[in-house]
C-alpha cells in the first residue's frame, strides 16, 4: 500500500476513535447530569417507565382479546354451520316445488317484496323473483339436489340469461348442494349470490339474505372445507 492509502487508513481510524471518545464523553456528561439532578429527574423517569409498562400491559391484552375473539368466531361460525345442516333434513325430503316456496318464503321473512315463484316448464330460468329490502329487483334459481351432486358452469350461465330476461338487478342461486369450481367462478365474477349447502343452512336457520352476500364465493373451494364436506356427506 502507499504513503496515500495509509494516511487515508489513519485518518479514518483517528476519526473513528474521536467518535467514540466522544460517545463516552458524552454519556459520562449524561450520566453525571442525572446524578446531579436526581431527586429532580427520577419522577419523570418512574412516570416515563410506567406508562411503557402501562402501554405494553394495554398491548398485551389487545393481543390477547384478539386472539380469543377469533377462536370464538371461528367456533361459532362452525357451530352456526352445523345447526344449519340439522335443519336441511326436512329439506333434502321436499319436492323441488315445495323447495321453490321456501326459498320464496325465506326471501319474505328477510324484508323481501313482491315475491312469487314462477318455477315451471316455462319459467325462463327462474324459480322466484321479487324485490330486496332496498328495492333492487331480484330473480333466483333453486336447484334441490342431492348433497353430493354438485351445480355445474351452464346452470350458472342459465341463470345469467334469466337475469337479463327478467331485467332483474341481482340473481341468487340456491342450491341443497354445492357449486363446482366453474360455476362459483362464473358467480364471482358476474355478482350472483351462489347460496350453496352451508350457506342455506345458514339462511334457513335465521341469517338474513343480505348477511349471505358479505360471504359470497366462500366455504367450498379451501382443502379443509372439501373434507369436511366428505366426511359430512360421504362424498
Amino acid at each position: 500500500m502507499g504513503r496515500g492509502g495509509r494516511g487515508r487508513g489513519s485518518a479514518a481510524r483517528r476519526r473513528r476513535e474521536a467518535g467514540q471518545r466522544a460517545a463516552v464523553v458524552g454519556g459520562v456528561a449524561v450520566l453525571l447530569l442525572l446524578t446531579a439532578s436526581w431527586s429532580a429527574v427520577w419522577p419523570y423517569l418512574l412516570g416515563a417507565a410506567v406508562a411503557a409498562g402501562l402501554g405494553g400491559l394495554v398491548w398485551w391484552l389487545w393481543r390477547t382479546d384478539r386472539i380469543v375473539r377469533g377462536g370464538d368466531r371461528e367456533w361459532r361460525q362452525a357451530d352456526a354451520v352445523a345447526a344449519g345442516r340439522r335443519t336441511l333434513a326436512e329439506v333434502d325430503a321436499m319436492s323441488g316445488t315445495e323447495f321453490e316456496e321456501l326459498v320464496a318464503e325465506l326471501c319474505r321473512r328477510d324484508g323481501c317484496t313482491e315475491v312469487r315463484r314462477v318455477g315451471g316448464s316455462h319459467d325462463n330460468g327462474a324459480d322466484v323473483v321479487g324485490r330486496l329490502p332496498d328495492g333492487r329487483t331480484m330473480v333466483v334459481q333453486c336447484k334441490r339436489y342431492a348433497p353430493h351432486r354438485t351445480v355445474a358452469g351452464r346452470e350458472m350461465r342459465d341463470l345469467m340469461g334469466a337475469k337479463v330476461h327478467f331485467g332483474a338487478d341481482v340473481a341468487v342461486f340456491v342450491t341443497t348442494s354445492r357449486f363446482s369450481a366453474p360455476s362459483q367462478a362464473l358467480a364471482v365474477e358476474h355478482g350472483i349470490l351462489a347460496v350453496h349447502r352451508d350457506h342455506l343452512g345458514l339462511w334457513n336457520n335465521g341469517t338474513s339474505l343480505p348477511a349471505l352476500a358479505g360471504v359470497n364465493g366462500a366455504g367450498q373451494g379451501d382443502r379443509e372445507h372439501r373434507a369436511r364436506w366428505r366426511n359430512t356427506y360421504g362424498t
